[in-house]
């Protein structure tokens, strides 16, 4: 049976463990002292380290955590120098038993990967795909950005979302400005407080939920939104033109 928990790291990132009876792995450990915290206090041994992209804040703790794992660090090419194993597009690796495929997804970083568990609708997608929104587009072009979104949603709608920040209350806020009449959207922004509250993480998400209420993974209909396409100035644009549209907005907020 595998748990996955959140350790919470500098303002608002997540560090995602997964938990077996006797070992944890993490993925994109930005501080090694969450980490280390809780096996202290459970007693557990660290087994591997996924990393999904490049950045400081999902890299910064793996120097404090390199030497005392059992297994491997995992983790794109060409991208961090402590990565033992690099991963590309279609590779599959195993941690605690779990089997997860390496997906692309380029456009926050040109490293960028993610890692899904297909028996489980397990993702980890680091910034990439984010609750209600997705990454910047920093190393990457939009159309990249927007490929790779696509990857993503063509994943089972059960697949359960575990991005790298607690970025969703902002997200759903911008959201509504781009859909203020989508009722989906309208109901998980009235609960997110509470659900933050409760359970102290808006995550995890799921490919469904986001399908409905996420702008960024729905282009293929906001191109009907007359109000919108007047904002933007545009006449029949492709899905690709709304994305990087809403993008650029999304940055100047």
């Amino acid at each position: 049976m595998i748990n996955i928990k959140p350790l919470k790291a500098y303002t608002d990132n997540y560090i995602w463990l997964l938990e077996s009876n006797e070992e944890v792995s993490v993925v994109d450990p930005g501080d090694a002292k969450p980490v280390l915290d809780y096996l202290n206090k459970t007693n557990k041994n660290l087994k591997d380290i996924l990393i999904t992209h490049h950045h400081f804040d999902h890299t910064a703790g793996v120097p404090e955590l390199e030497n005392i794992i059992s297994g491997s660090i995992y983790g794109p090419q060409n991208s961090y120098k402590l990565i033992q194993e690099e991963v590309t597009q279609g590779h599959t690796l195993s941690s605690l038993g779990i089997k997860f495929e390496v997906i692309e997804v380029p456009g926050h970083t040109l490293d960028h990967i993610a890692f899904y568990n297909e028996e489980n609708n397990i993702l980890f997608c680091g910034d990439t795909l984010f609750a209600g929104g997705c990454g910047r587009v920093f190393e990457g072009t939009f159309d990249q950005m927007f490929e790779s979104l696509n990857k993503l949603k063509q994943l089972p709608d059960s697949t359960q979302i575990y991005c790298g920040h607690e970025y969703t209350k902002n997200n759903l806020l911008f959201s509504i400005k781009v859909e203020p009449e989508n009722n989906d959207l309208i109901m998980r922004n009235s609960g997110i407080d509470n659900l933050i509250m409760t359970n102290g993480s808006s995550l995890p998400s799921s490919i469904e939920l986001e399908k409905k209420t996420n702008p960024f993974l729905r282009c293929d209909l906001l191109g009907d939104n007359i109000q919108l396409m007047e904002k933007f100035g545009l006449d029949i644009p492709s899905e690709n033109e709304i994305f990087k549209h809403i993008r650029e907005w999304k940055d100047s907020t």
